[in-house]
C-alpha cells in the first residue's frame, strides 16, 4: 500500500516563509492587514503553493457557524482545585448543549499554540481561561481575534469578564477560627507571586492579621504542590532570631497543606498539639489524612458553573460583565486545629 503524502500545515508554511502562523493565516484568508508588507504576502503565497498547502475546509466552515464547543485552559491538572472547577464547567456545558474541551498550560508545555489555533480557525465558540500566568500570550491573540471569552478564577484588570469568588474571605475565615482558639502567631503559606487569587488571599491575611492584633503573621510562598507547601512550612517553622515561633499555619492550597504536614512531622512536632493547620479548599482526601485536615471549603464547582453560564450568555449576544460567585467560603472543622499547647 502506497504511503499517503503528509498534508502541509499552517505551521509548515510559516516556518518556510519565516513568519508567524498568525501572519500566514491573515494572508491566506485574504485579510488586508496593513501590518503585513506586500513582499511578505507574496512570499507566503509562493511558499503555500510550493508546499501544496490547502486551508482546512472544516475550519473555514466552522469560522462562520456554531461549533457548540467551549475550550477551558487550566494551569495544571495536578492541582485538585482545577479538577473540581473543570468538573463544574464540564457538567454545566453539557446541560446547555456544549462540549467542554480541556487544555493544560504549564511551564515547559504551554498551550498557547493550541489555543491560538482554536481561536483563529473558529473551532470553538468561546474560551474559559483559568490559567493564572500573568501576561499570558493568549491575551494578545484575543486582542487580534475577538472571540467570546471569560477569565476564570483570575481577574484581568479592565476586561469586564472576570468570573471569581471571594478568596479574600477565605483568609478571614481561617484566621477567625485560629484566633478564636487562642493562636497569636499564625503563619501563611501563599502561592507563587503574580497569581491573582494567591495575592488576594495573602493580602487579606495580612490585613486581617493586623486587624486582629496578632503578634506576628509571617508569610512564605511556594508552588501549589506538596513540595511547595513543605518548603514554605520549613521556612516558617524556622523563625529568624528574636522572632516568635508560629503555633498555627494556614495554606493557600490543599496540596500545600499535605506538604506542610510532612515538614511539621519532620521537625518532631505534632498536629494539632504543637502546630494547628488549616488548608484552603476542601476535597474528600482531607478527611482521610492523619489527623483529618481542617479546611476552608471554596465554591469551586459553582465557580466552573458560573463561568460557563457567563460565557454562553456572551456567545448568545449578551454583553459580558464581571461575576462574583455569591457562595461564601465555609470552614470544615476536623482534627488538625486545637488550642495552643493542647495535649493529647
Amino acid at each position: 500500500m502506497a504511503e499517503q503524502p503528509v498534508r502541509a500545515r499552517l505551521v509548515d508554511v510559516a516556518r518556510e516563509a519565516g513568519v508567524s502562523k498568525a501572519t500566514v493565516s491573515k494572508v491566506l484568508n485574504g485579510r488586508q492587514d496593513l501590518s503585513v508588507r506586500p513582499e511578505t504576502r507574496q512570499r507566503v503565497h509562493e511558499v503555500a503553493a510550493a508546499l501544496g498547502y490547502r486551508p482546512h475546509s472544516g475550519a473555514r466552515a466552522l469560522a462562520g457557524a456554531s461549533t457548540h464547543a467551549l475550550a477551558l485552559l487550566v494551569p495544571a491538572l495536578n492541582n485538585p482545585t482545577y479538577v473540581t472547577i473543570s468538573r463544574g464547567a464540564y457538567q454545566r456545558a453539557r446541560e446547555l448543549g456544549y462540549l467542554s474541551l480541556l487544555a493544560e498550560d504549564f511551564d515547559g508545555q504551554e498551550a498557547d499554540d493550541t489555543f491560538n489555533d482554536l481561536v483563529k480557525e473558529g473551532r470553538v465558540d468561546g474560551l474559559l481561561i483559568a490559567s493564572a500566568r500573568p501576561h499570558h500570550p493568549l491575551l494578545e491573540t484575543l486582542s487580534r481575534n475577538p472571540v467570546p471569552h471569560v477569565f476564570l478564577n483570575r481577574a484581568v484588570k479592565g476586561s469586564g469578564r472576570n468570573v471569581t469568588m471571594d478568596v479574600a474571605r477565605s483568609s478571614v475565615t481561617a484566621l477567625d477560627h485560629l484566633h478564636g482558639l487562642g493562636h497569636r502567631v499564625i503563619g501563611h503559606i501563599a502561592g507563587p507571586s503574580g497569581i491573582t487569587p494567591s495575592e488576594d488571599r495573602r493580602d487579606a491575611f495580612l490585613r486581617h492579621s493586623a486587624a486582629l492584633g496578632l503578634a506576628s503573621a509571617p508569610v512564605a510562598s511556594g508552588d501549589f504542590t506538596e513540595e511547595g507547601g513543605a518548603a514554605a512550612a520549613r521556612e516558617l517553622l524556622t523563625p529568624a532570631e528574636g522572632e516568635p515561633q508560629v503555633t498555627a499555619l494556614y495554606t493557600s492550597s490543599l496540596a500545600q497543606a499535605i506538604g506542610a504536614m510532612r515538614a511539621i512531622h519532620e521537625r518532631g512536632l505534632r498536629i494539632p498539639e504543637d502546630i494547628s493547620l488549616v488548608g484552603n479548599d476542601d476535597l474528600p482526601v482531607a478527611g482521610y489524612l492523619t489527623p483529618p485536615l481542617t479546611t476552608v471549603a471554596m465554591p469551586l464547582h459553582e465557580l466552573g458553573t458560573a463561568a460557563v453560564d457567563a460565557l454562553v450568555a456572551e456567545i448568545r449576544g449578551e454583553s459580558p460583565g464581571d461575576v462574583v460567585v455569591p457562595t461564601e467560603p465555609r470552614l470544615v472543622l476536623r482534627g488538625s486545629t486545637a488550642r495552643p499547647g493542647t495535649t493529647g
